[in-house]
């Protein structure tokens, strides 16, 4: 199964700026790989809490939409909220 998630980059990084984008209901998340240069993201958190939850989630590519651009990527790491079903941080590598 395929996942698709519309992305943009993050200009702001930090505590301050993250907490701000998680009370909109965004999740901040970075993609990094060998050989590229990291690029922090923000995608709306809708868009991920359904579909984390799927089997393939973690073993499957992701198409992440950014900013017009189509990148392969595969979930790396997810740091959830203690005891809310929220999603704090997502960290993909390049496909």
């Amino acid at each position: 199964m395929s996942y698709t998630i519309v992305a943009q980059t993050r200009t702001e990084i930090g505590k301050g700026s993250s907490r701000r984008l998680r009370r909109e209901g965004k999740v901040p998340a970075v993609i990094y790989g060998t050989g590229k240069e990291p690029v922090a993201i923000v995608f709306d958190h809708k868009d991920i809490i359904n579909i984390q939850t799927n089997d393939d989630f973690y073993t499957s590519d992701l198409t992440i939409v950014l900013d017009g651009k189509e990148v392969k990527v595969r979930a790396q790491a997810m740091q959830r909220h203690v005891f809310k079903p929220m999603i704090d941080h997502v960290d993909f590598v390049y496909a």
